[in-house]
């Protein structure tokens, strides 16, 4: 079973034990669920470099990145940066994360805050809403098409933006894409977690113009940026670059300062 099938298949679990102690009504009477949301497509567009900064304590593939990150902490430095966004991690078995770091960034910044989780459920985009998020990820790796039109259409109905993940020309070619915001390239491949900027090269052109484009994972560098955005890439998701330095927002601030097109 690859790291993936099980990680679904420990969220489907978890779902079904969360629905049992929250129910979905109880989430739309929550403070943060009827807030305006802010839009994460347009921060990416509208932002130099549009890099979507994350919050990232460990993965299965780096156990120790941050164990003790304090998630306000580091969006407060990510603002100060000068970030487009914030993606917040909210897996907590395998990558440390929780609901309760997207609810603290929340009150900490005024970004727009991409909740990243591995959704396969109506429920969790709902979550995401009475947690304070803007916008959602689906991977297409986890999901067919009837279910990536079926969430990305509910989270739309609730005011989220919707980022779908591809790692190949397959899985966007067979997604829906009719309510999604920003196709984003997963450079890792979640089957075996090798890393490579040629995934993101190989599929600029077969995105759709009217979708913002975003480069996800293995960017660390001032020229992997400039030869992505020459293929046409308006953002770029950086979580353990900046996640591994004492500081992750002086990292981001230093990294947007010194970079020249």
């Amino acid at each position: 079973m690859s790291i993936l099938v099980q990680i679904v298949a420990d969220q489907r679990k978890e779902i079904t034990l969360k629905k049992a102690v929250v129910s979905q009504a109880h989430l739309y009477t929550m403070p943060l669920y009827n807030r305006k949301t802010i839009s994460f497509s347009n921060a990416i567009k509208n932002t130099p470099l549009g890099i979507v900064a994350e919050h990232k304590r460990r993965s299965p593939s780096k156990p120790e990145i941050k164990l003790q990150s304090r998630a306000a902490a580091v969006a407060q430095g990510y603002e100060k940066a000068g970030v487009a966004a914030m993606s917040v991690l909210t897996n907590n078995q395998y990558f440390g994360g929780s609901l309760e770091d997207l609810l603290l960034v929340r009150s900490a910044c005024n970004l727009p805050l991409l909740r990243k989780e591995f959704i396969v459920d109506v429920y969790q985009i709902h979550e995401a809403k009475a947690f304070g998020a803007d916008a959602i990820l689906l991977i297409a790796a986890c999901l067919n098409a009837d279910e990536t039109n079926h969430l990305a259409k509910t989270a739309k109905s609730i005011g989220l933006e919707v980022l779908l993940e591809v790692h190949n020309k397959t899985e966007l070619d067979e997604s829906p894409l009719e309510f999604i915001d920003v196709v984003g390239v997963n450079n890792r491949n979640l089957n075996d977690f090798s890393v490579s900027l040629d995934t993101s090269l190989s599929l600029a052109e077969y995105i759709p113009s009217d979708k913002v484009k975003i480069s996800e994972s293995g960017i660390s560098s001032h020229s992997a940026i400039g030869t992505l955005q020459k293929v046409g890439f308006d953002g770029f998701l950086m979580g353990e670059h900046f996640m591994l330095h004492e500081s992750p927002g002086d990292a981001a601030q230093q990294f947007i300062k010194t970079f020249k097109p």
